[in-house]
């Protein structure tokens, strides 16, 4: 399943940051952050709880970059 997300992201390393930390969630097997259009894209994995995934992939970016946000 594939969903998208609104971001707000305020530099391209920082999307580039917010993208690496959320491929490496459990539960995510592709995510795209574009920073022009202020998306993710997400692919999750087969059977995945999408709201917990979602909530985890939060925290993860958080940590690379304390002031983004996903619009859940």
């Amino acid at each position: 399943m594939k969903k998208t997300y609104k971001i707000e992201v305020d530099c391209v390393s920082c999307a580039d940051k917010m993208e690496v930390a959320s491929n490496k969630t459990d539960g995510i097997k592709n995510a795209v952050v574009n920073f022009m259009t202020q998306k993710m894209t997400v692919e999750f994995e087969d059977n995945a709880d999408v709201e917990t995934v979602m909530k985890n992939v939060l925290k993860a970016c958080k940590k690379v970059e304390s002031d983004c946000e996903i619009y859940l």
